[in-house]
């Protein structure tokens, strides 16, 4: 795995607003660390000739157990310091920051915003017995965006709600298949079985990176769903819609940023993106 580490000084995080948005412009994507890569790879898929400014905000990993307050405060310094590399979209990568901040985004910015939210709707879909098991942090599974999702698609359906203390600093630092990590997750998992549910949510974007272990305490016939790949498809509409999708000939550059004060924050990070990465340092 080659890793490019670009250090740079602590810059101060200012909004710059935007007068005009160009298709050239990059898409800027966040969340409380190293979790939203997971979407971040959706994107790229989706959306090859788009180039894409990732943030890991790993200092202040978790957001889970923060108060809403703390956590817009983050999510407004970091979308300042995303428009001032003239990003024409955002992406919120991270469930319990869509929940207690995106409406505040909403309200201050004009470029469109993508959030994201644990897939109640569709897990209820798939469910064949009608009970679904949610995996997520306590920021999430405590918000009111998640008790509105149970109201509007959890009533044909049991749901049983996990949340995960520990498993986020996991993935944080590179620790996916350990027997700490799988530890906790058979303990996570242990009462969603018990309950009878046949379909997981994977209610944050960290947990996707810990899927295989997961499958392998659940079994092969619990269906286990993330919102990844509806994000990238709801950010590709957002974008056509704003006539704001990069030509198919323009080349692709992915940058990450990060303030994480882990000495190995680069190599993880391009470990879980799966290819070189240039990684910059805020």
């Amino acid at each position: 795995m080659i890793c490019k580490i670009l250090m740079r000084p602590n810059q101060s995080i200012q909004q710059n607003p935007q007068s005009s948005i160009s298709t050239k412009q990059a898409i800027g994507v966040f969340d409380s660390g190293v979790g939203g890569i997971s979407v971040l790879q959706h994107i790229h898929a989706l959306l090859p000739h788009e180039d894409l400014i990732y943030v890991a905000d790993s200092k202040y990993a978790p957001y889970g157990s923060k108060t809403p307050e703390e956590i817009t405060e983050r999510c407004l310094a970091l979308a300042d310091f995303l428009i001032a590399k003239q990003v024409k979209a955002l992406v919120v990568a991270c469930n319990t920051a869509t929940a207690a901040a995106i409406d505040a985004m909403r309200e201050k910015y004009t470029l469109p915003i993508i959030g994201m939210e644990p897939a109640v709707k569709p897990a209820a879909e798939a469910s064949k017995n009608g009970i679904v098991g949610v995996l997520a942090t306590v920021g999430t599974l405590k918000s009111a965006q998640f008790a509105a999702l149970l109201e509007s698609y959890g009533r044909n359906v049991k749901v049983v709600t996990q949340a995960c203390v520990g498993l986020v600093e996991c993935v944080e630092r590179g620790e996916l298949h350990t027997e700490n990590t799988k530890a906790l997750i058979q303990q996570y998992c242990a009462p969603l079985l018990a309950e009878g549910a046949d379909t997981i949510v994977l209610g944050c974007t960290h947990y996707p990176f810990v899927k295989s272990v997961i499958r392998e305490v659940v079994g092969e016939k619990v269906t286990l769903i993330d919102t990844g790949a509806a994000v990238a498809k709801q950010l590709k509409r957002q974008l056509a819609d704003s006539q704001l999708l990069a030509a198919e000939t323009q080349p692709a550059e992915v940058t990450f940023w990060t303030n994480s004060e882990a000495e190995n924050a680069a190599q993880i990070i391009a470990a879980l993106w799966g290819k070189s990465a240039a990684v910059n340092r805020i």
